[in-house]
């Protein structure tokens, strides 16, 4: 077998992806006065559209709340210059970096399209890709354009992705079908009629016979489940913070795109709620029960926000968060309530801290392709803040552009370490 083919026939094989970085505390570092330079991309749009225009007078920069001296700005398109003015030379590093989690629990021809259209429309050569399947993280085989084509990039991208959706997701799709079972369950006992169930089926599942575990049993079961899809979803801070340290080291420009799946739990229907409450009336343990089941399910975001935010704005990092979702199954006795509304709240700041793009819809193709119109067209901005410290402290940093008003997207600040 030639050493050609072996290579063409891996040419995504791709890496695991280790992180194991630790996030320093700001108490260790030392007041140390000197001059650095920082670097601010920054994206400005009227409506949709970026506005290719400006020009370095047109620009105001302020660290907190303080009016800074810009030194230079250069329009990038891709990973190109195409326009600089400068009082200071620089070398901007333009290369692309780009990160492509997938946060979801089933895989669908949209997701596909997506991919499609990132490989044939975004990807470069020069590019470096990291994908973050459910499952595992991979790095792209740098040589992967030397022996083989776009769609063998799609084809293998997309089987990757597929596959391991299906592997990672497994427990948490098998634990929100046996919530659904349960709620379907209970569903049945409180109103066998609407349920569409027999007289007998409606004894038995009324008064806990044979075929219908009891009611007491199957309220147990169902938070029981609520609680392990709970913990499945956690977002554990010092994984984040420590990511954050990663992407803060690597040279170039950096693009995360977050693909969220939207979460649906199984709730008892409250008209359902009341005939049970109804149906067992003379079962004080079991009212208080009943009367609480919708409360089950009530995450807390488990990280500092404010801090990740501004571990990611720190690492000059632009976060784009594609929240999806197909619409929810419709069962009787039971309702498809989003649960994912903490986790939105909590990334969607997380992206605009970052000058990042935020939108919601059911198609991710959709959703990619705006993203990437928002993300490859920006201004590179520099300067040298006034009287730095090493203080370990963080410094906001707001710009402002002279004229018409427009939407200005950049990084929140960074930490003077």
């Amino acid at each position: 077998m030639d050493k050609e083919g072996d290579m063409k026939r891996s040419l995504i094989i791709l890496c695991l992806l280790m992180v194991n970085l630790t996030f320093f505390p700001q108490e260790a570092f030392k007041e140390v006065s000197l001059v650095v330079n920082i670097e601010v991309p920054v994206r400005v749009f009227k409506g949709k559209t970026f506005v290719d225009s400006l020009t370095i007078d047109d620009f105001q920069v302020y660290e907190d709340g303080v009016r800074q001296k810009i030194e230079a700005v250069y329009r990038i398109r891709k990973k190109d210059i195409e326009r600089k003015e400068e009082k200071k030379k620089y070398e901007p590093k333009t290369s692309r970096n780009f990160f492509l989690f997938f946060e979801i629990n089933q895989y669908t021809s949209k997701m596909g399209d997506a991919i499609d259209f990132f490989v044939d429309n975004v990807l470069l050569p020069q590019d470096k890709l990291w994908v973050i399947t459910p499952l595992k993280s991979y790095r792209m085989n740098e040589k992967v354009f030397e022996f083989g084509t776009k769609e063998d990039i799609r084809e293998e991208f997309k089987s990757l992705l597929r596959k391991e959706t299906v592997v990672g997701s497994s427990e948490y799709n098998s634990v929100l079908r046996d919530i659904e079972v349960v709620a379907r369950e209970l569903a049945a006992i409180a109103d066998p009629k609407g349920a569409g169930l027999t007289t007998e089926d409606s004894f038995a599942y009324g008064r806990g016979g044979e075929d219908m575990p009891p009611i007491e049993e199957l309220c147990m079961a169902y938070a029981t489940g609520i609680s392990r899809l709970e913990n499945l979803r956690d977002v554990d801070q010092l994984q984040l913070l420590d990511f954050a340290k990663f992407l803060k080291n690597k040279e170039g420009q950096k693009y995360v795109f977050l693909f969220y799946q939207r979460e649906f739990i199984p709730r008892l229907d409250p008209h359902v709620l009341d005939q049970a409450q109804t149906l067992f009336h003379d079962n004080f343990s079991l009212q208080l029960t009943l009367a609480n089941l919708s409360d089950y399910f009530a995450r807390d975001i488990t990280f500092d926000v404010d801090l990740i935010n501004k571990a990611y704005a720190d690492a000059s990092v632009s976060i784009h968060f594609l929240f999806f979702s197909k619409p929810a199954e419709l069962t009787y006795g039971i309702r498809m309530e989003e649960e994912s509304n903490d986790i939105y709240g909590a990334f969607r700041q997380m992206a605009q801290a970052t000058g990042g793009f935020v939108d919601s819809s059911a198609n991710p193709e959709y959703l990619f392709k705006q993203a990437v119109n928002a993300a490859e067209s920006y201004y590179l901005l520099y300067y040298s803040p006034k009287n730095y410290v090493v203080d370990g402290k963080f410094k906001s940093i707001e710009i402002k552009v002279k004229g018409d008003k427009y939407r200005i997207a950049h990084r929140a600040g960074y930490f003077a370490d």
